[in-house]
């Protein structure tokens, strides 16, 4: 099957490399890399870091930054990127002080791990200095980018929390107000801490090499004069993060999870992110029963509902960090797993609750949801690269700017993603000195059958693996070329704890862009879906990037998502 993009935008074709990110800039700085001579994981760093800058209400420099990467040998590894909770943070803070509650602001702060990914990955396997891989960042930061809608709409939605701290207002509410689309946004302070880092880095690679100053840039980070200032700005306003809190920081080198799915594979990151729901969602959904299903049908939106309910539900009452837990992944994505809850499975009635636990007791879930669809929090973007030599390289960085404090002088909030740790330690991701929150945001891969390779992930929040598994299928069920799949309509289920405070549950909700026909709407209606109609086409569903490689002609094929201003670009 396939569809032509409502857009009119092609799917992008080159023969020698690719790369879609979250912004059209952050594109061009991983297509330049490339033109350079650069490695996919020297372009998606560049792109990355670029992100942080270009998207500052969806990512934040010193925010998360989950790394996926598959050499064109077939060695696949994951880099968290993701910071741990303060080690001298009383685990019953939240409980004993703030009610049970995640409050906004300082107390959020985890170890900013995004400037250690960037730099874990680089020394790793990419090729390029850091001076060379910042310098699209740091001009962007300076010189300042056009304002793009999303990014005034962010900031207008957010106007009050913005306004909480002076700091904060100075650089998003520019003379007291949001920003104009169309405007120049600049941030001198993040342009100055950045090029702090790429100096370091080029004293130290003119006296020792390209890794001494990879490392001169993550101790500028972790030790040096930024470390000072973050600290110093988290004591003064009641934090817990320590200088020996970053010091001692390293991104984990975390294994993947990875199944076989009709001769293709499928690889995500382990259970400290949700990337195993996509695996256990797809796995579920194949037993269900896929062949014959019209495309966006009632069956097919049904099936596919039903399954992403229940590996939410999973991923709810099992996933942790599993350096403090036991996450029976294997046993979620086993057959006899598997062939249980297809069993609970009803074509003719949507399940009216989170489905229950199949595995030990779980936990329940959280006071249901009233009114509209679960506050969002509009962060995290996506950069997917394949370059000339089959290395591919997929991340999800993220962590937004209104609910925490920027330090002042350095343009950067240290990671707020807290707020998807529960406060009761006793919950599955509850708060722990040490422990890392569940990550939304989880890069992942396809390798096809045929050979190729696919990086492909969202932004998006509990969406980011509905919409991925709903582009997955369009590509590799349907038919459908890149930019047709992810442009198509998509649904999302809400019938699940958020993995944002409050974590609100809304037992049947399902949200439907109103591109999906009226009749198949009242048809998941009829059968117990609380449809809730999205606009045609929305943010809220997620902006799928993607790069596939195609063995037949030897191209790299890319998509970005309109949903947001994401662009594809090839050489």
């Amino acid at each position: 099957m396939t569809e032509t993009p409502p857009t009119g935008r092609p799917t992008i074709a080159g023969t020698r490399h690719a790369v879609s990110a979250g912004h059209y800039l952050a594109a061009t700085a991983g297509i330049a890399i490339l033109e350079a001579g650069g490695n996919a994981i020297d372009a998606g760093c560049a792109a990355g870091i670029a992100l942080g800058v270009l998207q500052p209400d969806l990512v934040n420099v010193a925010g998360v930054a989950p790394i996926l990467i598959r050499l064109a040998d077939g060695t696949v590894e994951s880099i968290a990127g993701l910071g741990h909770w303060p080690m001298s943070l009383p685990p019953d803070l939240f409980m004993r002080e703030h009610g049970g509650r995640m409050p906004e602001g300082i107390l959020r702060t985890v170890v900013p791990a995004a400037p250690d990914a960037w730099i874990t990955a680089l020394e790793r396997h990419g090729t390029m200095s850091f001076p060379d891989i910042a310098a699209f960042a740091i001009r962007y930061a300076a010189e300042g980018f056009q304002t793009n809608s999303l990014l005034a709409h962010t900031i207008a939605a957010h106007r009050d929390e913005y306004a909480r701290w002076p700091q904060n207002a100075a650089i998003y509410l520019p003379g007291g107000a949001p920003p104009a689309v169309g405007s120049l946004f600049v941030q001198s302070d993040l342009a100055r801490t950045l090029t702090y880092m790429a100096d370091e880095a080029r004293r130290a690679d003119a006296a020792g090499g390209r890794m001494a100053g990879l490392a001169a840039a993550r101790d500028a980070f972790y030790k040096g004069d930024i470390a000072r200032e973050i600290v110093a700005f988290q004591q003064r306003e009641g934090g817990y993060l320590s200088r020996e809190d970053l010091a001692d920081f390293r991104s984990r080198i975390e294994p993947v999870v990875r199944r076989r799915w009709r001769g293709h594979e499928i690889i995500a990151c382990g259970p400290w992110c949700q990337g195993p729901a996509l695996i256990e969602a797809l796995l579920l959904l194949e037993k269900l029963g896929l062949d014959g299903l019209a495309h966006n049908g009632t069956d097919y939106l049904h099936r596919l509902t039903e399954a992403l309910k229940v590996a939410m539900a999973d991923r709810e009452y099992h996933f942790a960090d599993p350096a403090f837990a036991e996450v029976p992944v294997d046993a979620l994505l086993s057959e006899a797993h598997l062939a249980a809850r297809a069993r609970a499975f009803r074509e003719e009635a949507a399940h009216p609750d989170m489905p229950p636990p199949l595995l030990g007791q779980g936990t329940g879930p959280q006071a249901q949801g009233h009114g509209g669809l679960p506050g969002i929090e509009p962060d995290t973007s996506y950069v997917a690269v394949v370059d000339r030599w089959g290395n591919a390289f997929s991340a999800t960085p993220s962590d937004g700017s209104w609910n925490a404090p920027v330090v002042p002088g350095l343009g950067i909030v240290p990671s707020c993603r807290g707020s998807q740790s529960r406060p009761d330690p006793a919950h599955p991701s509850g708060v722990g000195p040490g422990r890392r929150p569940r990550l939304t945001p989880n890069p992942a891969m396809a390798v096809t059958r045929e050979g190729g390779v696919m990086p492909f992930g969202t932004p998006g929040g509990d969406v980011q693996i509905q919409a991925m598994l709903q582009v997955l299928l369009n590509i590799l069920h349907f038919g459908m070329e890149p930019q047709a799949a992810v442009e198509a309509p998509r649904i999302a289920s809400y019938a699940f704890p958020s993995s944002f405070a409050p974590y609100e549950y809304y037992p049947r909700r399902l949200a439907v862009e109103s591109r999906i026909p009226q009749p198949v709407r009242e048809a998941l209606a009829a059968r117990g879906h609380e449809v809730k109609e999205w606009p045609g086409t929305t943010w809220l569903a997620g902006s799928v990037e993607l790069v596939m490689t195609d063995p037949a002609s030897g191209l790299r094929l890319a998509a970005a998502d309109p949903r947001r201003p994401a662009y594809a670009i090839a050489g």
